[in-house]
């Protein structure tokens, strides 16, 4: 039950309703409901709360041209893409880089990351650019076709695109692979279109 109660807690979703948008609240941070990413639009498929224990680390919200509600769905969606991270707390870069890389190793499989390698060095590499991260700081993680995975804190791009579609795919496993780091939110951003609730 109160696992159940942690999910239903992390469960927002923006859709529309007969033709308006409802505003989305998550623990004080406004979700847009929508994202300009390249030249796309792209509409909020879901966001939750990452949970540590029961400490709330961040909002992630994900956003994508179409609705889509399973993995294969979202890893094989065409255009844009983007994940935007809303830090409720502060951590270390340490901390929250260790995060993203266990994040990653644990949801890709070996022949993946050796392929990716130089990437994932590279990609952990830039949190040592970033001593804290602070609460309020926004990170966004964008799929830009013909650009590649675009990282920005604070709307401040970090570092140079990362140009193989694999390695947004294990960004986006971090928060929806067989391993998550939070399974609340997973769920929350694999939220049905039907499913449309608010919470604050």
């Amino acid at each position: 039950m109160r696992h159940y109660k942690r999910w239903l807690g992390g469960l927002v979703l923006l859709a529309g309703l007969t033709g308006s948008a409802m505003a989305v609240e998550i623990a004080g941070v406004k979700v847009d409901e929508t994202a300009h990413v390249g030249n796309m639009d792209l509409k909020l498929n879901g966001a939750g709360i990452r949970y540590k224990a029961i400490f709330k680390v961040y909002v992630a919200a994900l956003y994508l041209k179409d609705k889509k509600t399973t993995v294969p769905e979202v890893l094989a969606a065409s255009g844009a893409r983007r994940v935007t991270i809303v830090m409720l707390r502060d951590v270390s870069n340490e901390e929250f880089g260790r995060g993203f890389m266990a994040g990653i190793h644990q949801n890709t499989e070996r022949a993946e990351k050796a392929k990716l390698t130089s990437q994932f060095l590279r990609f952990g590499e830039l949190f040592a650019s970033v001593p804290e991260l602070k609460k309020g700081d926004v990170m966004t993680n964008d799929w830009i076709p013909g650009v590649g995975t675009v990282v920005a804190l604070n709307g401040k791009k970090m570092g140079d695109p990362y140009p193989d579609i694999s390695f947004y795919n294990a960004l986006l496993r971090i928060w929806l692979g067989e391993k998550p780091v939070d399974q609340g939110l997973k769920k929350a951003m694999l939220s049905e279109a039907e499913e449309r609730s608010s919470f604050r």
